[in-house]
């Protein structure tokens, strides 16, 4: 530090007349708890970190030993917010402020901040002083954006954090969106990313939610593009972009790119025409998408094999999404999930296609708390013996199998898609999602992570674990277009 005078004053000067501030001119906090922690080598640590705390609080609150004023100017008002700080401090905690103080050319450093800003510096400066903050939904990305303007990059990684990890907590108008678009903005992949995939594994409440009609146009196009939205059905998909373009009523461009995204053919033909006859939307860019719609009604009218003789089937319009319907799969809820071995049985349609939608598929699923690999599962009960009760390195595994075989496989493969639920904030959401495929009968890093042991487990909803199966048939890759 350097004295008005030109002088250097020592830093142990400084930091002992800041301590000396602090014990004589902060409230005394009497009764404070002592935590003791006793170390390997037999001494015993007297912690009174909290009372240094409240110290540092009420040095802030009463500006004793202040030796710099924040002048804090709200932009395009004349609202100035002061704060009586201490160079030492705001030194420590960050590099900008730093170069703010040694710039300076009097005991005033002005800063100028948007009004949202300027309303939670007072919390954010006191994060300087006592290293704790508390945070609403509506003050996270302001009190990000001063986190990462003045360097306060631990602040900022908790409030990235908090934000990861309040996706799910109700607000009045929705907060996701905003914070995707806010992550998006400043190049946090973290934030940006955990906002994507929220959105696209509950699609259906956010479709029912007010944040719906405030997603910008890239963010619906990129959501549109996605096979592994999880929603009711594609039907629900479309009926929700009809209302997204009532609300927002972007240009002709991004309506045709967003119909010509929906993939019609995983809609049933007797909805496709009744969406011909009644959306105000499909009549008004009936031309736009004419060549998906009649692709999709041949896609109804024919086998895939007979199909895949003169179109290319893997193109999107023929790839499910997660779809909840109960064409699709079934949800399963299994109680005490680390008790024993669990089987279920269910049906889906064969395929979307309206020549396979009539033709039912069983399948066995089989939940274990154990590890155990099917050979070995096979010779115990070969052997009439009983299954291990559980292996010390064992993890939950799934199988979901076909309960026969038919002749109607030939060129459909089966993708598998196990979405685990969970209870975030009092909403039910969902956890995680594992994706196998025919040739692979189990997921072999199913609940890898998760402690099903302990009742208050991420994993678990009231000690039971919800699950809901998805069946996915994709036309084989061999079946391609002929020229």
């Amino acid at each position: 530090m350097v004295h008005s005078c030109g002088q250097e004053i020592p830093a142990w000067v400084y930091v002992g007349s800041l301590l000396f501030f602090i014990s004589l001119n902060s409230f005394t906090v009497s009764g404070a708890p002592l935590k003791q922690e006793l170390l390997d080598n037999g001494a015993t640590v007297l912690n009174h970190s909290m009372s240094l705390v409240h110290r540092m609080e009420s040095l802030l609150a009463m500006g004793n030993g202040s030796d710099v004023t924040l002048r804090v100017q709200t932009i395009d008002t004349d609202e100035v917010k002061v704060i009586q700080a201490h160079s030492l401090v705001l030194t420590l905690q960050s590099d900008v402020f730093e170069e703010l103080l040694v710039n300076r050319n009097n005991s005033a450093v002005i800063l100028t901040e948007t009004a949202l800003c300027a309303a939670v510096f007072d919390k954010f400066i006191r994060y300087l002083y006592c290293g704790d903050i508390s945070v609403r939904l509506d003050q996270a990305i302001f009190l990000h954006t001063l986190a990462t303007k003045y360097h306060v990059w631990g602040l900022q990684q908790g409030l990235t954090h908090y934000m990861t990890q309040h996706l799910s907590s109700d607000s009045p108008t929705g907060h996701v969106v905003s914070w995707y678009n806010y992550a998006l903005k400043i190049g946090d992949t973290t934030l940006r990313d955990s906002c994507l995939l929220y959105l696209s594994w509950n699609l259906s409440s956010v479709l029912q939610s007010k944040e719906w009609g405030s997603i910008s146009e890239d963010l619906l196009l990129s959501l549109l593009q996605r096979s592994d939205l999880i929603l009711q059905s594609e039907l629900e998909l479309f009926e929700a972009l009809e209302v997204w373009v009532n609300l927002n009523q972007p240009v002709s461009a991004t309506v045709e790119t967003a119909l010509r995204a929906v993939r019609y053919g995983m809609i049933p033909p007797y909805h496709l025409f009744r969406l011909q006859k009644q959306s105000l939307l499909l009549i008004k860019y009936y031309e736009s998408i004419r060549d998906l719609l009649y692709l999709a009604f041949q896609f109804h009218s024919a086998s895939p094999i007979q199909l895949a003789k003169y179109f290319d089937v893997n193109c999107s319009i023929f790839t499910p999404r997660n779809y909840l319907s109960s064409s699709w799969g079934s949800p399963w809820v299994i109680n005490s999930p680390t008790r024993d071995d669990r089987s279920f049985s269910f049906q889906t349609q064969l395929g979307p296609s309206g020549h396979d939608s009539s033709k039912r598929v069983t399948w066995n699923a089989l939940f274990s708390p154990r590890w155990l690999p099917l050979s070995a599962r096979s010779s115990y009960s070969e052997l009439g013996a009983m299954q291990p009760t559980r292996t010390e390195a064992g993890h939950p595994r799934i199988i979901v199998t076909p309960a026969t075989s038919s002749p109607d496989f030939a060129g459909v493969s089966f993708q598998k898609t196990v979405i685990v639920m969970a209870k975030q904030q009092g909403k039910v959401v969902v956890r995680h999602v594992y994706n196998f495929h025919q040739s692979t009968e189990e997921a072999g890093d199913f609940l890898m992570d998760a402690d099903l042991q302990r009742r208050s487990s991420d994993y678990l909803i009231d000690s039971s674990l919800y699950l809901h199966i998805v069946i996915k048939p994709l036309y084989h890759t061999l079946l391609v277009a002929r020229k």
